[in-house]
């Protein structure tokens, strides 16, 4: 793949660049503010961009402010975004655009190396990938909490998988259930949400998405 990595500590972007280019990927820019992103974007064409939500000059939401612009004017291009914080306002706005190709990870929530590569993989090829975390507390931001709170411990656990993109056979494996199980809490979020249920995976995350996006 061709990345295009935006982070604004010369130390983590070093590592970045190390970690991908020795998996084989190809580094097409590494830079540490928003507007040399959004340079690099226009001038390379990557396949993935990976962005740090605070960038200078302000170190507030520069780099999810240049993602958004990104993903509109270069809709093919995968956004990660890679960070310590959850910016909800923003996010809600870069997920809600359009489904897939699109990612929110948390830097001290990946396991290790080969999750994070994986992440990237799934986002390139118009998949998503977002943290459990990112996800509570974007649906934590909407007017829907009281709705939320509602959900079981498990049926959230089941609803973070969605929102990454995994299919009912995959959550199964992960909890060590039946899919018949898994059907039945999907049907339960879906229910308590107010969205309609689908089989279909892409268009399940679409919906928690655009729940996610109503303010």
């Amino acid at each position: 793949m061709r990345i295009v990595i935006a982070e604004d500590s010369a130390v983590i972007r070093a590592g970045l660049k190390e970690i991908l280019a020795d998996r084989g990927h190809e580094i097409v820019a590494a830079v540490g503010d928003a507007e040399a992103l959004l340079k690099a974007v226009e001038t390379h064409d990557p396949d993935v961009a990976i962005v740090d939500v605070r960038m200078p000059p302000h170190h507030t939401d520069e780099g999810l402010r240049a993602a958004i612009a990104i993903r509109r004017a270069y809709p093919k291009v995968g956004i990660l975004v890679f960070s310590q914080y959850i910016e909800t306002r923003y996010a809600s706005d870069l997920l809600s655009m359009r489904s897939g190709g699109v990612g929110y990870l948390l830097k001290d929530r990946v396991a290790d190396v080969t999750e994070f590569t994986d992440a990237i993989t799934r986002v390139a090829a118009g998949g998503t990938a977002l943290d459990p975390e990112v996800v509570t507390g974007l649906l934590r931001a909407t007017r829907h909490t009281a709705v939320l709170d509602a959900l079981t411990a498990r049926e959230r656990d089941v609803l973070a998988l969605m929102a990454e993109g995994r299919s009912n056979a995959a959550i199964a494996d992960r909890f060590k259930v039946s899919e018949r199980a898994v059907e039945k809490h999907v049907g339960n979020i879906f229910a308590k949400l107010g969205l309609p249920p689908s089989d279909e995976d892409h268009r399940r995350v679409l919906a928690v998405l655009a729940f996610i996006g109503e303010r």
